[in-house]
């Protein structure tokens, strides 16, 4: 076939790549692979993905005065705030420090009165017997560590599941960072979806046992933090913490760990990976589902099909097969 030809096929097997990114039209191609050939792909997405975060961690670290458990505790809250509420959760985690967390370890009332009070959510709600002494204890503790409060306006709480309000999220927090010693540590050990899932296996303080919601009553429900959540918590706090601090003191065993634990854990679920797996079992662990969404919005999302390794590997076998005319 004569260079221009060529050069036709090319743009004509680009375009169609383009066209069909919006709904990740390669998985078809990724699907036809073996499982090494695959996996070959998601190595390279995979640390590319790993790398990218590990960038927006050590922002995070310069950000803290190079503080370590103050960056663990900033990702803690920007990851429990999931999608909607992540950077919310984080500009708490700015207005709430660490060290403020830390002096008042032994006393969980506290610790859930600085969080939930300088959310600002309270003021949303009807105030009984509880909510009344939160505020209380809040405004000493406000003034007694200069911790401003936020707007009330800055959370999204539009579909939010019950189990996922802001609120609750907050009061697990408390009982965790209470009640866990050496937490830093104990993030780094963890080598397993089971260590992960004990290590955050917090429950509410004991008044919402009984409450979604400030000063609305409901049945009683242990509001611990549920194996779905931890597996997020695993791949996107655990996982990236130990791989961005195995860097950070040049430990290739926690690297290794971090990989591992990936590998230990199952593949997110969500509409991104359910529309990969409709063309075959592409994802089945949260490696596969990580490289699979660093894919997606690193290339896909843009329709850099010309820069992405399996763009490149589909315009590759289109000239090979075309030198085999």
């Amino acid at each position: 076939m004569d260079q221009s030809n060529h050069s036709e096929q090319r743009k004509r097997t680009l375009n169609r790549l383009q066209a069909g990114a919006s709904y990740f039209g390669c998985g078809g191609y990724l699907a036809s692979l073996e499982r090494l050939q695959r996996l070959q792909i998601y190595n390279t997405l995979g640390f590319e993905r790993l790398e990218r975060k590990n960038r927006d961690i050590m922002e995070l670290y310069a950000e803290s005065g190079e503080n370590w458990p103050q960056t663990f505790y900033m990702m803690l809250l920007r990851t429990m705030g999931g999608v909607d509420n992540k950077e919310a959760f984080l500009e708490l985690a700015r207005a709430v420090p660490y060290a403020a967390i830390l002096r008042e370890k032994q006393s969980p009332q506290n610790i859930e009165a600085m969080l939930i009070g300088a959310s600002g959510l309270l003021d949303l709600y009807p105030h009984d017997e509880y909510i009344l002494n939160l505020k209380r204890n809040f405004e000493y503790l406000a003034a007694k560590y200069s911790i401003v409060q936020m707007e009330a306006q800055a959370w999204r709480l539009k579909k939010i599941y019950p189990n996922n309000h802001p609120i609750l999220r907050l009061s697990q927090i408390t009982t965790f960072l209470a009640h866990t010693t050496d937490i830093m540590d104990r993030m780094l050990m963890c080598s397993s979806a089971e260590d992960v899932h004990r290590l955050f296996s917090s429950e509410t303080q004991p008044y919402w046992l009984t409450h979604y919601t400030p000063a609305s009553e409901s049945r009683t429900v242990a509001k611990r933090i549920g194996q779905t959540k931890s597996d997020l918590l695993a791949i996107n706090l655990v996982v990236q913490i130990m791989f961005a601090y195995s860097a950070y003191v040049g430990s290739e065993k926690l690297r290794s760990r971090a990989l591992s634990l990936l590998e230990d854990l199952p593949a997110e679920k969500n509409s991104i990976i359910a529309q990969w797996n409709s063309y075959g079992p592409l994802a089945r662990t949260a490696f596969d589902s990580q490289a699979l969404l660093q894919l997606s919005f690193e290339y896909c999302r843009d329709r850099r099909c010309e820069e992405c390794i399996v763009g490149r590997r589909i315009l590759r076998r289109v000239k090979d097969m075309e030198g085999e005319e």
